[in-house]
């Protein structure tokens, strides 16, 4: 048996294609206009080619796009003057500083000062909480891209169960509750699970986000698990990698993402997903489902 590929790029193409039209509908119904301030304190190379991935989201999908560079010595009250103001900036729908962030800024004060109505990152303590308890609120970008990628792939979630291996709080936690969420039976696996091929075995779903490549292997699944792998790592080749061993895992997977292609495509097309949807409250319209 050899796996589907669980195609991140194409369904992401698909979100992005579907919210053309939604951003044209709102403006000529509403005429409201998404906006997303993005803000990069430094020079962290890897920072700037998201940032400008998420600039060029933006003008293909029809949004305002700010940015603001900040230099790498800015003071931590200078970026929480910035983002005072950019809560209070009628055309700013969603605000997302991009982290990480240089030492002398606390990450945390700087999360817990944006509007957590304008949080489209879904970090805000406050849309944590609306995630536990199952309320609307922005839920952060890559899990969220895990749980469209299992929808749209016509995965039965419901009654499933479904394991994730990392418990971080950008992925691993966030994954576990929208699995819930979607009456999943979850097991959440970490460093210091014993047996770990043994609880992944059971898996019909496997989430993987724990950052070591290759861990894995084809043992530690069952034939037919859905596999969606989180991770991204560089070989010492060039090559990039994901947790998972795919060539093993996908001889006995019925579905699983390639890294690179799977899940990583979904983080900025759930980004303007939540923004979009940021824009439809502001303009008093249900939010997309």
């Amino acid at each position: 048996m050899t796996a589907k590929i669980i195609d991140g790029k194409a369904i992401s193409a698909q979100i992005r294609a579907e919210l053309v039209d939604e951003v044209k509908k709102l403006q000529a119904e509403t005429g409201v206009t998404p906006g997303l301030a993005v803000v990069l304190v430094g020079e962290d190379p890897a920072s700037k080619v998201y940032v400008g991935q998420k600039e060029k989201a933006c003008e293909e999908l029809g949004l305002v796009s700010k940015k603001f560079v900040l230099s790498v010595d800015t003071s931590e009250q200078e970026l929480l003057d910035l983002v005072a103001k950019l809560n209070n900036d009628p055309e700013v729908d969603g605000i997302l500083v991009q982290l990480p962030l240089p030492k002398q800024i606390d990450e945390n004060k700087v999360i817990a000062a944006i509007d957590p109505d304008k949080d489209v990152d879904g970090f805000h303590p406050v849309n944590v909480g609306r995630l536990v308890i199952g309320t609307e609120g922005f839920k952060p970008c890559t899990p969220y891209g895990v749980i469209h990628l299992l929808k749209r792939s016509n995965v039965q979630l419901a009654g499933a169960e479904a394991v994730v291996v990392g418990r971080s709080n950008i992925v691993g936690k966030p994954v576990a509750l929208m699995l819930i969420q979607e009456s999943a039976t979850v097991t959440v696996c970490h460093s210091k699970t014993k047996d770990l091929g043994e609880v992944c075995r059971r898996a019909d779903v496997l989430v993987v986000a724990t950052g070591r490549p290759n861990m894995v292997t084809a043992d530690m699944v069952k034939d037919g698990v859905v596999v969606i792998d989180v991770g991204v790592n560089r070989l010492e080749t060039g090559k990039l990698c994901g947790d998972v061993d795919f060539e093993a895992v996908s001889q006995k997977a019925s579905a699983i993402t390639p890294v690179p292609g799977g899940v990583g495509p979904m983080t900025i097309a759930m980004l303007m997903y939540n923004t979009v949807n940021s824009a439809r409250r502001r303009a008093g319209v249900p939010a997309l489902a």
